[in-house]
């Protein structure tokens, strides 16, 4: 199951149309919309500061956020749209989406390397190469994994880790298919690389 799922703070917008919105700009507002989960769509107002902030951290797009509108039952969202000012780049209004716990969405999944000190490769000097820190997985809103854990406990110098090794939960599938693409691999140490280089050169 997933970790703390971050709070997206709203209020209810009074009024709808260019009138509204103009005001909660007015206010350091952004405005938004909240449709789909079989309920009414439901006109927000975002405080700007805090929205521009979870702009710059990235992956606003693919982030499940817990949406809490004062008066309304807390609810899971993701964002399907923000549009900008054509000069400025700055949010001007936020479509989000409610989501059902049988929804299918793209999430970012963090990766986690545990067994790094029982490594016969780390141990000789290799070096952990992260190629994939996230993985983007196809995912049910209900069952979203905190993390992917990677065991590197038996790997050594030259191995490799593939998305194929990992235990994905049931259900849950990479977005990219048809290719058993690397998450990570252990390479030997400038110094042996450098020496190896030189053994080859003699060699030729």
């Amino acid at each position: 199951m997933a970790g703390e799922i971050p709070d997206l703070n709203a209020t209810v917008r009074m009024g709808t149309g260019k009138g509204a919105a103009r005001q909660a700009r007015r206010e350091n507002l952004v405005p938004g919309i909240v449709y789909g989960g079989g309920a009414e769509p439901l006109p927000i107002n975002l405080k700007y500061n805090e929205l521009l902030k979870r702009l710059k951290a990235g992956r606003f797009l693919s982030t499940l956020f817990n949406l809490k509108v004062d008066g309304q039952e807390d609810v899971r969202v993701i964002c399907r749209g923000v549009q900008r000012d054509v000069v400025k780049d700055l949010p001007t209004h936020v479509d989000l989406m409610r989501l059902r716990r049988t929804s299918r969405i793209n999430l970012f999944i963090p990766v986690e390397f545990v067994g790094e000190e029982k490594s016969p490769g780390l141990k000789r000097g290799g070096v952990l190469t992260v190629v994939r820190p996230e993985v983007e997985l196809v995912v049910t809103a209900g069952d979203i994994p905190e993390k992917l854990t990677v065991d590197v406990s038996a790997l050594n110098i030259g191995d490799i880790v593939h998305i194929s090794d990992i235990a994905l939960p049931e259900g849950t599938t990479p977005t990219i298919t048809g290719r058993d693409f690397v998450i990570a691999n252990i390479s030997a140490p400038s110094g042996l690389r450098s020496a190896d280089n030189e053994e080859e050169a003699v060699e030729e």
